[in-house]
C-alpha cells in the first residue's frame, strides 16, 4: 500500500489537487469521476505495481529537485571551457513533465489540471 506521502506526491505529480484531511459534503473536486479513479487505482494497487509507482516517484522528486538548481546557471552565458545551454530550464520542465505524463498513463489517468499546460508555452 503505498504511504500518505506517496499518495500526496501521485496525486501532485499527476496534476491533481490536493485531497484535504476529510471529506466535506458531496460536491467538489474530490467527487470528479477523474479524481475518484485516482484515489481507487492508488488504493488497489498490487505489490509489482507499488513498485513501479515507487519507482516512478524517485524518478520525479530527483528531476522536480533538480529544476530550481539551473537557476545558478541563468546569469552566465559563456565562461571558459563551458557555454550554457539556453533552453537548459524548459528542457527540465518538458523532460519533468513527460515523466509526469507517463506516471499518469501507468496509472490510466487522464493528467489533472495541474499537468494539463504545464511547461507548454514556456519561455525562457
Amino acid at each position: 500500500m503505498l504511504s500518505d506521502s506517496q499518495k500526496t506526491d501521485v496525486r501532485r505529480f499527476c496534476g491533481y489537487p490536493a485531497y484535504g484531511a476529510s471529506p466535506a459534503g458531496n460536491i467538489g473536486w474530490r467527487f470528479y469521476t477523474a479524481y475518484g479513479l485516482l484515489e481507487y487505482r492508488m488504493n488497489n494497487l498490487s505489490v509489482s505495481e507499488i513498485a513501479v509507482v515507487t519507482n516512478y516517484l524517485a524518478v520525479l522528486n530527483q528531476l522536480e529537485i533538480a529544476i530550481p538548481g539551473a537557476s545558478s546557471n541563468l546569469d552566465t552565458e559563456q565562461t571558459i571551457g563551458w557555454t550554457h545551454n539556453s533552453a537548459e530550464l524548459a528542457d527540465r520542465f518538458q523532460l519533468f513533465d513527460n515523466w509526469r505524463r507517463r506516471l499518469c498513463a501507468f496509472l490510466g489517468l487522464v493528467p489533472g489540471e495541474g499537468l494539463a499546460d504545464v511547461g507548454i508555452g514556456f519561455v525562457v
